[in-house]
């Protein structure tokens, strides 16, 4: 694949690059390190603006050549800075010039350190992308190791069927270990203290049971058209979002897979509400998918 790794113009930090080269050490492809200048006016209609606008891409090709040459490792990354009406647009532009497979950003620097956390842009750049986004958390360092575990979060339905499968396929690609996760939040007390504690646990772990036994169905569904080897099932709760997360084992290498919601556009990422609440709180790499995209798995 072609990974298209998207810059801040203001903030030129090395998290997209180090995911990026994560990526293409993992897949052996090249890297278009690029960065989007916004532009109001076409070009030609306003000379001061043509100046100004050119004065920002030297700056921008400036910084983003200093970014790579801190990259350790020999790989093919090449620089782009893009004119575009928007960030977004401007990366997506890039990605159908280049026929590039996925695109990757950074985090908000207002999150948390080592927490992905969508911004202004990147948050519409998820929710309007054609191609799959890689994210990485914030502060994310240059890594050593190529992706190893690919976790899908797992919500059930037909949209999961096709994620198990898709990850199936990259896991096998990638020579990376599958691993299906879920997660539940549940309030101190579910029931409103209706009934005895004892008895709200046996709900949730009948609950638990449900979705494990739905998550092992459809991949065993996924296996008449794809070789998976052994898969762990697991289940992360917690009485919030970051709990259950965290409730489950992240190890370095590991990415995190999310489809996008079923009410999303074909073909475009469109986050669920739970979906979007374990982004927010992922520590590890995020890629989402969009619907019935297969590229990635071809």
């Amino acid at each position: 694949m072609t990974i298209i790794a998207g810059f801040s113009f203001s903030r030129q930090g090395s998290a997209p690059l180090n995911l990026a080269t994560q990526l293409a050490r993992t897949t052996g492809e090249k890297i278009i390190a690029a960065a989007v200048v916004e532009r109001v006016l076409p070009a030609g209609a306003d000379p001061i603006e043509d100046e100004y606008r050119g004065y920002l891409a030297s700056q921008a090709t400036a910084s983003l050549e200093r970014v790579v040459d801190q990259i350790p490792g020999d790989f093919d990354i090449s620089v782009i800075v893009h004119h575009a009406t928007s960030i977004p647009n401007g990366l997506m532009e890039l990605a159908a010039q280049h026929s590039a497979d996925v695109v990757v950003v950074g985090s908000s620097s207002s999150g948390l350190l080592g927490r992905v956390t969508l911004g202004t842009v990147t948050e519409r750049l998820v929710y309007t992308s054609r191609v799959p986004v890689g994210i990485a958390p914030r502060g994310y360092p240059s890594s050593p190791v190529p992706v190893q575990r690919l976790t899908v979060a797992y919500r059930g339905g037909t949209e999961a069927a096709a994620l198990i499968s898709t990850g199936a396929e990259l896991a096998k690609q990638w020579r990376a270990r599958l691993r299906i996760a879920s997660f539940t939040v549940r309030p101190f007390t579910m029931f409103g203290g209706s009934i005895e504690r004892s008895a709200e646990e046996l709900v949730v772990q009948q609950w638990t049971r449900r979705t494990m036994d739905a998550a092992v169905e459809q991949l065993d569904a996924a296996r008449a058209t794809v070789s998976i080897p052994d898969v762990d099932v697991v289940m992360g709760t917690g009485t919030e979002w970051r709990e259950a997360v965290d409730d489950i084992a992240w190890e370095p290498g590991d990415m995190l897979l999310l489809g996008s919601g079923a009410a999303g556009p074909l073909a475009q990422v469109f986050l669920g509400t739970a979906a979007a609440k374990i982004l927010r709180h992922a520590p590890v790499p995020v890629m989402i998918v969009p619907r019935q995209h297969t590229s990635l798995a071809e």
